[in-house]
């Protein structure tokens, strides 16, 4: 499919020429001059006929995709989005899990750090029947901003090995998992038409959902090797005028990274020379770690996001926000603002798995199926540029000379395994590594899951031909 000619006058349109052009965007798809499925330029070509930057075009076309009306092809393009805007593959915020074609075995899916069973549906069943047992006329009422304080205490010792700062039970804000929670920061914070978000250059795509949904841009900030680059953030807060990070400094997702004390340090102070609120996402929390979070040494401006879905069960959509100092109650309120609270049954039995201690024995477990599992991926891809960190649940390996990360996950489903590449981590046009990532998978049966690690190091070996390097 060839590209359009289409050619924008940025001159009818007030502001930055990256909105004007976004704008121009919005007018032509909704007036019919761009039709449905119609390949955009690339984004050199469009600068140049326009007379603007090659980054002016890139951001327009992040914040038409952000929107809905664009969808961005790996390796063929970006288009004009059908009018009823759909997720595509790398933007879905849940994996689905694939169905066998006619004839062959189901594909080992390593796309997703599953959790292993354990007997979590045993402890949920005990813990429902003891909660049958407390049922009670408060049960018919609405949920009120006090009523999960039990819940909000569990969590707060739930936590207890970790380094967040001052908090108690009223610096808690439960929420229906770690996406949820997300959405409960940006209500709290956004301001403004078009407000801006900053985030790393590789990073879970579910916050650039959550930013497109609050109708905010999002910018990307450089990493290097101990994650977020301070010299970046100042950048961007200058030119761009962010108020609000989102920052993964303890497991950085998708390149594992952990960020050092001293670089924490720096991203704080530079956080509070522009007055930046920061969003510290700690969902794949790293067991036995006592490096300060972020919100321990900025406890007056980050907002530190968990969850369950990561250590004991994604069904529980059960997550939370570690407010900063004296902004719980703004963050409850705006979850009762948005869902009026979760639902009665769920708090008691989740309050149940903590304070029984089922909740801890369950994690342990898995963490230990984790280890066996982080020692079998080593041991497979050894002699391979791996990131890893023990304790999580995925590993970062760079694709070695005569492999790209897209022809790799591509030949890599054709012998029955599913990864992902750093394509579907990167903002749109933006610059992807060449590497993937790839889960332990918990869920997957151990001798399949070795089976699908000797399929991984056999194509490594063998990279095609014909493929530039």
């Amino acid at each position: 499919m060839t590209g359009t000619t289409w050619r924008p006058d940025l001159s009818l349109y007030d502001g930055p020429k990256y909105l004007a052009l976004a704008r121009a965007l919005r007018d032509a798809v909704r007036d019919g001059a761009l039709g449905e499925g119609e390949k955009l330029p690339p984004v050199r070509e469009l600068a140049w006929r326009i007379g603007v930057t090659p980054g002016t075009v890139a951001r327009a076309y992040t914040i038409g995709t952000d929107e809905g009306l664009l969808e961005a092809a790996v390796g063929r393009g970006t288009f004009v989005a059908a009018r009823a805007p759909r997720l595509g593959p790398s933007q879905s915020l849940h994996i689905e899990r694939p169905e066998p074609l006619p004839g062959r075995d189901l594909p080992v899916d390593l796309r997703s750090p599953q959790l292993p069973d354990v007997g979590q549906g045993a402890a949920l069943t005990d813990a429902m029947g003891r909660v049958a047992g407390t049922l009670g006329a408060d049960w018919l009422e609405y949920p009120s901003l006090r009523r999960d304080l039990p819940l909000r205490a569990a969590i707060v010792a739930w936590m207890a090995g970790r380094d967040l700062g001052p908090l108690d039970a009223d610096d808690i804000v439960c929420s229906h998992g770690g996406q949820s929670a997300i959405n409960i920061v940006l209500q709290c914070c956004l301001r403004g038409d078009r407000p801006v978000l900053m985030g790393e250059e590789l990073a879970y795509p579910g916050f650039r959902h959550a930013a497109r949904l609050n109708r905010a841009e999002m910018v990307p900030v450089a990493l290097d090797a101990n994650g977020i680059r301070p010299d970046a953030l100042d950048q961007a807060c200058r030119r761009q005028g962010g108020r609000i990070l989102f920052v993964t400094p303890e497991a950085q997702n998708p390149t594992t990274v952990r960020m050092p004390v001293d670089r924490r340090i720096e991203i704080v102070r530079i956080a509070r020379a522009h007055d930046v609120q920061i969003i510290e996402d700690d969902c794949y929390s790293v067991p036995g770690v006592n490096v300060p979070s972020l919100r321990a040494l900025a406890p007056e401006r980050v907002w530190h996001v968990s969850s369950l879905s990561k250590s004991l069960s994604a069904g529980l959509r059960i997550g939370w926000v570690v407010a900063p100092e004296g902004m719980g109650e703004a963050g409850r309120l705006a979850a009762q603002h948005s869902f009026f609270g979760l639902a009665r049954p769920m708090t008691d039995i989740v309050t149940d798995l903590l304070t029984s201690g089922r909740a801890a024995e369950l994690r342990d477990r898995i963490n230990t199926i984790y280890a066996r599992r982080l020692d079998m991926v080593v041991a497979a891809f050894k002699g391979y540029d791996v990131s890893w960190q023990p304790g999580l649940s995925f590993l970062w390996l760079k694709m070695p000379l005569g492999w790209r990360a897209s022809t790799f996950a591509r030949e890599a489903e054709s012998a029955g395994v599913l990864v992902r590449s750093a394509d579907e981590y990167a903002l749109q046009d933006g610059h992807a590594p060449n590497a993937i990532r790839i889960a332990l998978a918990g869920g997957v049966p151990e001798e399949q899951f070795a089976r699908a690690l000797s399929a991984l190091r056999r194509l490594l070996g063998n990279p095609p031909g014909d493929l530039p390097v």
